[in-house]
């Protein structure tokens, strides 16, 4: 049957007919408490739902325990503005025999009238009801008594909230449709909040992807222009046959080469999840390890970069990996922030049966230490934040920031100590309790760990 021959007047107020019966209403007082007492349960639904799924789910299962109807669904609008309803959570009281069992079938003429007017429909007797008489599912399923309210949030419409029975001699009351009205408006409310919280995370997200390439391609242009500077002097050398320029050239190359490195090992980092592999380690040879492969580069500046190891340390269970590109950045930005010839870092490496002052377990403490500028008052509490770097041209912002999650990932935790025209430390503190079984998949989320930040 076509829209234009369905029943279009409809009647909001209940008629009783002589088949059908309200059974006996409870007294004004308990059916006021009643009712918010559902209303405070989906109050609670509606806070707690952590996606549209799981709310009408939720809402639906309400409905059946308060309104004992025989079949429901609640029905939400596609993406666009003139897409159908589509069922989003359907229940039965009793499982449906077939699949043609299992269909329910709305009237479009109620449905129609409910989201047009933004006013629930009562149905007393809905196999005598003009309403329905163009669908042959009323009769099929015996349907008795039906209620239909909007969905909807001021001036938008989300869907429809659907219930009927086919209980003999029972209709759902006037009292029952004002407060499933009530719900279809606080479920209007949850949704739109949903949207306007989806939308404002997206826009965010936007905003930070377009942070995080403006920054990137900074960084990368700088690197760029280096590797392209180098090029011209290798040309330049290689054309004039001269290799001690185009040795020069090659310098600049491979400090360009080696940033790029840097760069894309820790955007890998910082963007993916990794699990913790943990392994009993020697912290002292790992830091021995990380300052050699920096041993050229602080010859080249002449600073001295000195390793003071406990040798007696016991092993600890650390991810070897993670912990060497994290002590990588430590040290890289330690070997930067010094002037050249007069520069000095430090490396300490020190086991603590129980860090002093304080009662706990076994702890290793690894401390970089540099005689370089310090960190400025306004930019200590950035200094971990991505893309934040104190370093001008020559840093990316991403090594602290990934080491901060390295650290947090083995339940560890960091320090930074700054006198700034003076010095900087940043001190790392791992779990060594070596009777204790550490999980592998817990990380800084089942224990938070954070970074502390002080001045000298």
């Amino acid at each position: 049957m076509k829209p234009g021959e369905m029943d279009t007047e409809i009647e909001h107020r209940l008629s009783l007919n002589e088949d059908s019966m309200v059974l006996a209403e409870p007294e004004p007082q308990r059916a006021a408490v009643d009712h918010l007492r559902v209303i405070y349960q989906l109050t609670t639904i509606t806070s707690q739902s952590a996606s549209s799924a799981e709310l009408v789910g939720r809402v639906l299962d309400l409905i059946f325990e308060e309104f004992k109807p025989e079949r429901g669904v609640i029905m939400l609008t596609g993406s666009t503005p003139d897409a159908e309803l589509e069922p989003a959570a359907v229940k039965y009281r009793t499982p449906p025999k077939d699949e043609q069992d299992a269909k329910i079938h709305v009237s479009r003429t109620i449905l129609r009238s409910a989201l047009r007017d933004s006013e629930g429909v009562l149905s007393s007797n809905a196999m005598t009801d003009p309403r329905f008489k163009s669908g042959d599912s009323v009769q099929r399923y015996q349907i008795r008594s039906a209620i239909c309210s909007p969905i909807n949030f001021r001036d938008k419409t989300f869907g429809a909230i659907y219930i009927d029975s086919s209980i003999a001699n029972y209709t759902f009351t006037p009292e029952q449709l004002a407060l499933m009205n009530a719900i279809g408006r606080h479920t209007g409310l949850a949704l739109a909040n949903a949207e306007a919280i989806a939308e404002r995370m997206h826009s965010e997200r936007l905003a930070t992807i377009g942070e995080t390439v403006a920054s990137l391609s900074h960084s990368i242009k700088n690197i760029l222009q280096g590797l392209r500077g180098g090029a011209d002097v290798v040309e330049m050398g290689l054309g004039k046959d001269d290799l001690k320029i185009a040795s020069g050239g090659w310098d600049i190359l491979k400090r360009n080469l080696d940033r790029i490195v840097s760069l894309t090992m820790n955007m890998l980092a910082f963007s993916r999840q990794r699990t913790v592999e943990l392994e009993l380690t020697k912290l002292g040879p790992l830091v021995e390890e990380c300052a050699e492969l920096l041993e050229a580069r602080c010859a080249e500046r002449e600073i001295a970069l000195i390793v003071d190891s406990d040798p007696e340390m016991p092993p600890i269970a650390i991810d070897p990996n993670m912990i060497h590109q994290a002590v990588m950045n430590l040290l890289g930005n330690a070997v930067e922030a010094v002037e050249p010839k007069t520069g000095a870092v430090t490396v300490k490496v020190l086991f603590h049966e129980v860090l002093p002052g304080q009662v706990g377990t076994p702890t290793a403490e690894l401390s970089v230490l540099d005689n370089g500028p310090g960190i400025p008052k306004d930019r200590l509490k950035w200094i971990f934040e991505p893309f934040h770097t104190t370093k001008g041209l020559k840093g990316t912002g991403l090594g602290l920031a990934v080491t901060k999650r390295i650290i947090d990932e083995h339940q560890g935790r960091i320090r930074v100590e700054t006198k700034v025209g003076q010095c900087s430390a940043f001190r790392v503190f791992l779990p060594a309790d070596l009777d204790s079984r550490h999980d592998p998949s817990a990380t800084a989320e089942d224990k938070p760990a954070d970074g502390f930040i002080s001045r000298l």
